[in-house]
């Protein structure tokens, strides 16, 4: 199977360091190997105990590990994936408890003989220790094994370069579609924090915060360069018309849910002013770098907008198009709700498909150190059409 996607694997094992990464890394590439008859597993270094908890109804920190657990679980068969693994090492301290575990991942690999291994790449995809001594580990077992037993295997680590795709610009599309456009309030921490983790992970390429503003300040200026959408999370807010002569007209009262700022991302200059009438609280997802001293008002100029950088993907790295299994990740990431209190349908799914339709890999062939020259046979998605990519190679 040498050159093909991980997809094509007939026996795939995916090897992470906490629950929910499986969705992140692989969870379309784990579906589609699922549905063609494969069969796929999961190994989860951690229990995930010291993670966030987004849903206290959900868990106390005295049962996060074992919640965590099950939710992996559930995830899992979302996937499709029937067996999972949990090794319930400390969550945060892989790097201290390196030789047992290396020793656990090898002994799993031998039990269970991959044909295709999946897990993160040497950053760990944003520098989590723990997702790098996973990888280190993993890829160490990978290539030790696969040597000894002279089979044709490969492993596949996921890596996360960043996307063309700008929520900020998605999402005044989308409401300048749908004309105007209220969120449900119980959807508003779920929103915030989906943007705010798509950000860490490189899926999208917008500047993500969360940013308050006391009474009275002028949120956006009218006539000024528009690159940032805003979504109310708290507080409300007065949409203000200067006329040329100086009068303020109001024009409308915005609260919570409300999104504000897609006008003139759509025009290029703000339309209004929009004022904090009390503490207002927003999501900001910009388009551009957000500075602290950037200019103000109709004379400022355009800031550069966000990207990935002009070489596009690196070399070796395959893109799969998982676009058919958004849904069942998206499905399998609600499951996670500890960490991930979301509902699948929040969202525009232009922009999670666009997010999310793509996985990307980086392919070491068995034995050896380093990726393989070529890529599998995939079609570059169409966000990475423009860049440079390598040659597909024929299975």
């Amino acid at each position: 199977m040498m050159g093909k996607e991980p997809g094509a694997a007939r026996r795939l094992l995916g090897v992470f360091a906490h629950p929910d990464d499986e969705v992140f890394c692989a969870g379309g590439t784990m579906v589609r190997a699922a549905e063609a008859g494969a069969e796929v597993m999961i190994v989860s270094a951690t229990r995930g105990e010291q993670g966030q908890i987004r849903d206290q109804a959900a868990a106390t920190r005295r049962t996060l590990g074992a919640v965590r657990e099950e939710e992996l679980r559930a995830a899992a068969a979302e996937l499709g994936v029937r067996r999972v693994q949990v090794l319930a090492y400390p969550d945060g301290m892989l790097q201290q408890h390196r030789s047992s575990l290396g020793a656990e991942v090898a002994d799993i690999m031998l039990r269970f003989d991959p044909d295709t291994v999946i897990t993160f790449g040497a950053d760990g995809g944003y520098g989590h220790p723990d997702h790098v001594a996973i990888s280190e580990l993993t890829t160490k077992a990978f290539r030790t094994l696969a040597r000894d037993r002279n089979r044709e295997q490969e492993l596949y680590q996921a890596v996360f370069p960043p996307r063309r795709t700008c929520m900020a610009e998605e999402l005044a599309r989308w409401i300048a579609d749908s004309g105007e456009r209220a969120t449900d309030r119980a959807a508003l921490p779920a929103i915030a924090l989906f943007a705010g983790e798509s950000a860490t992970m490189r899926l999208a390429r917008d500047d993500v915060r969360v940013q308050w503003f006391p009474p009275g300040t002028l949120v956006t200026e009218q006539g000024e360069p528009a690159d940032a959408l805003y979504l109310i999370l708290d507080g409300t807010a007065d949409r203000q018309l200067e006329r040329p002569d100086g009068q303020v007209i109001h024009l409308r009262r915005m609260r919570a849910g409300e999104f504000f700022g897609e006008r003139g991302l759509m025009a290029g200059r703000r339309p209004a002013h929009v004022v904090a009438r009390e503490s207002l609280t927003c999501l900001v997802l910009s388009c551009a770098p957000i500075k602290p001293y950037a200019g103000r008002g109709a004379g400022a100029g355009v800031a550069a907008p966000c990207g990935p950088p002009a070489a596009g993907l690196p070399p070796g790295t395959c893109a799969v198009d998982v676009t058919s299994y958004v849904d069942r990740k998206l499905k399998a990431l609600a499951r996670h709700r500890t960490q991930y209190p979301i509902t699948p349908s929040m969202l525009p799914q232009s922009l999670l498909q666009s997010m999310l339709g793509t996985e990307f890999f980086r392919r070491t062939a068995a034995g050896s150190g380093h990726a393989a020259a070529s890529r599998p046979a995939t079609a570059p998605h169409p966000r990475w059409s423009a860049d440079r990519t390598e040659p597909a190679q024929a299975a």
